[in-house]
């Protein structure tokens, strides 16, 4: 989420300057930084996507007026929930409600809630199982 923060506050940088910097600043191993890259790179390839399920379900709400934060947080759990077939939508929405909390408002937990279980009953595919299929980022042993 961190990451894709960093992209929404400074579009214009190149996306390697950005992650270059991030690291800078962490201390992680290489399978975590590698496992958070391909989420991060993932969200932003299919953000276009994710923008239009986020908008669909925010009516009377403009995009830019959501706080980054939460912004960034929905579009995490959002690539999750439709492009990661082995995480179960349940458990990326418990993760971001956690991450709102942890980095955002007090009420960002409900906020983020809200809108990813109306994004999550309009998925094909189970909500507290793994799906199988492509586009699966690898996890972390």
């Amino acid at each position: 989420m961190q990451i894709l923060y960093l992209r929404d506050i400074n579009p214009h940088e190149a996306l390697d300057d950005s992650l270059t910097r991030f690291w800078e600043n962490q201390s992680c191993d290489a399978e975590t930084k590698t496992f958070a890259e391909v989420l991060a790179r993932g969200t932003l390839e299919k953000r276009p996507a994710i923008d239009e399920q986020i908008k669909k379900v925010t009516e009377n709400w403009d995009l830019d007026r959501i706080a980054a934060v939460d912004r960034n947080i929905l579009r995490l759990a959002i690539y999750e929930m439709m492009f990661c077939a082995d995480v179960p939508p349940v458990v990326s929405i418990n993760e971001a409600i956690e991450i709102a909390k942890k980095f955002s408002t007090k009420e960002s937990g409900k906020f983020v809630n809200g809108i990813l279980d109306r994004i999550r009953k309009d998925l094909p595919r189970p909500a507290r199982t793994p799906a199988s299929g492509e586009g699966t980022p690898p996890t972390p042993s």
